[in-house]
């Protein structure tokens, strides 16, 4: 598992150096959005990784890799939004954000740590393609807990499946980077 550990913080690292040239370029725009248009975000991303699996033309240059580390990115804004609610300030104290940003980035690892010991890093005999479906899947578990105004009777919640989704695609990139 520690490969695992290095490996994770090597991928965390490239989606970092995105989210901070992004901020820099666009500030924190994406405060004004609601945690249903950020999972939106993330259903939109996956959606095209699938288009992209099973069909031999790709008419818009960006990459699985480039939709996995939006994954990565877009799991972490929607746990920052869940914590500190929407707003319409644009320009959110950067430093706090990176601060918030790394902070659950050491949460999923911690959580990605526990779940491969117990499951014995089974993910690395699986396909990308069916990591991909897990990430679907917790996009639509997602969406329908928002549906249901956050309510569940006995699923676990929003931020849950926001860690899930981050630490799928921090797989697939490390596969990805693997080769396969």
């Amino acid at each position: 598992m520690n490969n695992t550990s290095e490996q994770f913080e090597t991928v965390i690292r490239s989606c970092r150096d995105l989210f901070q040239n992004k901020m820099k370029d666009y500030g924190t725009a994406w405060r004004v959005l609601r945690p249903s248009s950020i999972t939106d975000q993330i259903y939109i991303k996956v959606s095209r990784i699938r288009t992209l699996q099973m069909s031999d033309v790709q008419m818009v240059d960006e990459s699985e890799e480039d939709e996995f580390i939006a994954i990565v990115n877009y799991s972490i804004i929607g746990l920052i939004q869940l914590e500190k609610g929407f707003s319409d300030e644009l320009n959110a104290n950067a430093e706090e954000i990176t601060q918030l940003y790394d902070s659950y980035v050491q949460k999923a690892k911690e959580l990605m740590q526990r779940k491969n010991h117990d499951y014995g890093e089974a993910w690395r005999d699986m396909r990308i393609s069916s990591i991909t479906d897990l990430i679907y899947q917790k996009v639509l578990r997602t969406k329908q807990i928002e549906d249901n105004q956050g309510k569940t009777l006995v699923s676990e919640g929003l931020d849950a499946n926001y860690y899930d989704m981050l630490n799928y695609a921090v797989f697939c990139l490390i596969k990805m980077e693997a080769g396969g």
